[in-house]
């Protein structure tokens, strides 16, 4: 399984996630829809994937059942100690969670920000987005940027 990392900026917070590398497709093509918030971009992405949702709506349920306000001790350990394909779901809720989402796996770390219409390639050996002529045509006439 080629798994990459995938952090998701919105407006009002931030959640990072590794899923296998085909999930890229359907971030990709809910960047098309234009959403406003990371609700809007999940609801857009579960559309076309809805087993990612699962996974991430899941992930986040289990981070903050373990991870309270001020008390992020249980994600802090897991940066520190596994590597960063085995990390679970989580919010970037400080510095060491904000490096942590910008980590790569193997196979790469892209990071989608809402706000800025801007998907950042900070490492990618899974799939060239500018490959995906027809959806990179669509989202630079929506006004977002593929910085590789």
């Amino acid at each position: 399984m080629n798994v990459m990392r995938f952090t998701i900026v919105g407006s009002d917070r931030t959640i990072s996630f590794v899923y296998d590398g085909h999930a890229l497709d359907a971030l990709i093509r809910a960047c098309a829809d234009s959403p406003a918030t990371l609700s809007d971009f999940l609801a857009a992405m579960a559309r076309r994937e809805p087993a990612v949702l699962e996974y991430i709506t899941s992930g986040l349920a289990v981070f903050d059942e373990h991870n309270g306000e001020g008390a992020y001790e249980p994600i802090h350990e897991a940066i520190q100690h596994f590597p960063s394909d085995e990390w679970p779901v989580f919010r970037v809720v400080d510095d060491i969670t904000k490096e942590g989402s910008l980590r790569s796996t193997r196979t790469g770390v892209i990071v989608f920000n809402l706000g800025e219409r801007r998907i950042v390639q900070i490492q990618n050996s899974y799939a060239e987005i500018l490959d995906m002529s027809q959806w990179v045509r669509r989202l630079q006439r929506a006004g977002w940027r593929i910085v590789p």
